[in-house]
């Protein structure tokens, strides 16, 4: 299924159900149930669209007709009011969705109060001990060979729906398709009832299901449907979550017993108005299987013979200067509030909420496992080329596993970041080619192989949740076999923003072609995951060759491991790094993350006066100098501003110095920065003051 949706909406007492038709909520046939009073709303009146942030999920509502939109939009306040007075009365209830809805003309079957009383009881009981069981089970999940045999290889026909979460298959797609259902109802006790509605349609935040329908709408704030200061609540619940473990210690769907969980019921109110914030159209295991096979099945390469392996100019630090300081006395909720729908890297922060590396660095990180494309250029086999493409791409995302705590800096527009790595092999080059939109672009290249990407991502807050869609194309080319291969990537969700742990999760499908030759291509999937299965960070991919065939299974987890094979004789084809000692006090960096700002005295003569590690902010931060790193932070924002201006009153556009635009509007090397270098400090290139 993708895209837009037509679905048939029941509201009763801050409970929004919702199937394909009336009668399928009648036989409790429900595709997911929404509790209002426990969701961010955000209302965009020019779109007639509505927003709710379930964290759980993010859904899309689009209504047709401006009175239908304004019926519902009052109907879901009263509904969110009367919700969130029943968790206020009674905060240690949890909430229950009934699956079954008897019809206006259906018999009526009466049952004694004592014996409902009683279920009611049990179901609580049973549905709080599910939920605490799936928060064990994720802590450190490892699926059994059997449960790999059963979720990861069938291929059901058809999935079975349960009542707690809609999950669609679109991935990746920019494409609205409709499916007939008419009617939407709402009833609730003391509530004004009975609404009856033409069509409305509805997305769930699935991967880039967000970029369907939106508009140029401001954020504005609107008052709270809320009987108490919810603000004063906020403020003295703030607590400090150590970036231990993915998941959360209490279920997320859980009712929040903790009032800076119910504060993060907001609603927000986007208008028709102007903003530098605008929201643009275009928005849109550790496993039981054994890894003890070899990694020679795929290539006869040995570790003496990958290129450069072991040549270290100097010995690179192990550990950050300082722990990363504590942020819980920075209310989040007020910064953002008037954000919500909108991209993020337009939004000023505290620099206490930025991790001291760069966006020009984290794309430098996802060659962290750069031996896989060594690995890939020494194989004969086109098929098992694949294999080792597909797993590249997976490791990239490995790191960001337990990078939850904290933001890269934006680059500003001129900035530039060298990583040259003779340990590994490869060099690499980056820089911040546009700053509206915000384009990062990046090359780097081998004796084995050449990477190359620009960047552009849409951030967007969604009151509990942040989603980050990539837009673009990653390149890798193998000369010695004239391969060129082209992926895209996936959207990612950092769940828990204001309160609780927060935790990532990846979710789509990245399709690997090799543009020189159509023998062979990969599709992996990064599922998202489901409420009601303890299963997080998987993925499953198939390598076909031209006619469709499947030649190789992949599987795993993206932060773990990925296997090639059948279980349990698959072969492990890569597992991510051992984290270092107190990952969780430095950021949750890895190894080779630590390592990315790390500015050595002989290096500094070498470098253009542009490149990251000489940003004065960064380096404070990365010191634990947190108010200079501010009053930096702050002169360099505005130092970006001034050279704005002045291109715009000379009629000027910036000029990269290393990249150029190609015909397909992307950003590619001009081939020029390592002939440069050669001059130390680029001494005949002139450069503008970043800092």
């Amino acid at each position: 299924m993708k895209g837009w949706h037509k679905r048939y909406f029941f509201l009763d007492k801050g409970i929004l159900k919702y199937g394909k038709c009336s009668a399928d909520i009648e036989k409790g046939k429900l595709h997911g149930c929404i509790d209002v009073g426990l969701s961010v709303m955000a209302i965009k009146k020019k779109a007639k669209c509505i927003d709710l942030d379930a964290e759980e999920n993010i859904y899309h509502l689009k209504i047709k007709s401006q009175e239908l939109f304004d019926e519902w939009v009052s109907k879901l306040r009263h509904h969110r009011l009367y919700r969130q007075n029943e968790i206020a009365m009674y905060p240690n209830e949890k909430s229950l969705f009934y699956p079954h809805y008897a019809s206006p003309n259906s018999p009526v079957f009466f049952l004694i109060p004592t014996d409902l009383s009683v279920c009611e009881a049990y179901l609580l009981e049973l549905n709080h001990l599910l939920q605490s069981m799936e928060v064990i089970h994720r802590t450190y999940s490892a699926p059994s060979i059997q449960a790999l045999q059963a979720s990861t290889f069938d291929s059901p026909k058809k999935e079975k729906r349960l009542p707690k979460k809609w999950r669609t298959k679109n991935y990746n797609k920019d494409v609205k398709t409709t499916l007939q259902v008419d009617n939407m109802t709402e009833t609730c006790d003391h509530v004004p009832s009975c609404i009856s509605s033409g069509s409305i349609r509805l997305h769930a935040s699935n991967p880039n299901l967000s970029t369907a329908a939106l508009s140029n709408d401001k954020a504005d704030p609107e008052s709270l449907d809320s009987p108490f200061d919810v603000a004063k609540l906020f403020m003295n619940s703030n607590e400090a979550h150590p970036l231990v473990h993915q998941v959360s210690n209490e279920s997320r769907a859980s009712i929040a017993e903790s009032l800076s969980e119910f504060f993060d019921a907001q609603e927000v109110l986007l208008s028709a108005s102007s903003s530098e914030n605008e929201v643009s159209e275009d928005d849109s295991y550790i496993s039981d299987i054994s890894d003890n096979i070899s990694m020679d099945n795929f290539s006869n390469e040995t570790e003496s013979e990958r290129p450069n392996s072991g040549t270290v100019l100097y010995r690179r630090r192990s550990c950050l200067p300082t722990p990363s300081p504590s942020n819980t006395s920075i209310s989040l909720w007020n910064i953002l509030r008037n954000n919500i729908g909108k991209d993020l890297s337009k939004v000023a922060m505290p620099v206490q909420l930025n991790e001291p590396l760069n966006t020009l660095q984290r794309l430098c990180e996802e060659l962290e496992y750069s031996e896989l494309l060594d690995r890939a250029a020494n194989t004969q086999d086109p098929f098992e080329r694949m294999i080792y493409i597909a797993t590249f791409v997976v490791s990239g995302y490995a790191s960001s596993y337990y990078r939850t705590g904290g933001k890269p800096f934006n680059p500003v527009l001129g900035e530039t970041y060298e990583c040259d790595r003779p340990d590994k092999g490869l060099r690499f080059v980056a820089e911040q080619v546009s700053h509206h939109p915000p384009i990062s672009a990046c090359h780097a290249e081998s004796k084995n192989f050449m990477f190359w990407q620009d960047v552009r991502c849409k951030n967007k807050f969604w009151g509990k949740s942040m989603e980050i869609v990539p837009v673009g194309t990653t390149h890798v080319t193998l000369p010695g076999f004239g391969d060129h291969y082209e992926w895209n990537k996936v959207t990612s969700c950092i769940h828990n923003i204001l309160s609780g742990q927060r935790w990532i999760e990846h979710y789509g499908e990245i399709t690997i072609r090799n543009s020189s030759s159509d023998i062979c291509q990969c599709k992996i999937t990064f599922i998202k995951a489901k409420y009601w299965n303890s299963s997080v960070n998987e993925i499953e991919g198939t390598i076909t060759d031209n006619k469709g065939k499947v030649i190789h299974r992949l599987f795993g987890k993206w932060h773990e491991a990925v296997f090639c094979g059948d279980p349990p004789s698959a072969t492990c084809i890569w597992r991510a790094n051992a984290m270092p000692v107190d990952h969780e006090q430095y950021y949750g960096f890895t190894k080779f993350a630590i390592e990315l700002n790390e500015l050595d005295p002989s290096l500094k003569l070498l470098l253009p006066p542009t490149d990251t590690r000489l940003r004065v902010d960064q380096r404070l931060l990365e010191e634990g100098k947190l108010d200079a790193a501010e009053e930096h932070k702050q002169r360099i924002e505005q130092l970006q501003r001034d050279r704005r201006r002045l291109l715009e009153e000379n009629n000027a556009t910036h000029q990269p110095k290393f990249f150029r635009k190609a015909q397909d509007d992307t950003w590619v090397s001009n081939n020029t920065y390592w002939e440069l270098r050669k001059d130390p400090g680029f001494a005949h290139v002139d450069f503008p003051t970043l800092w």
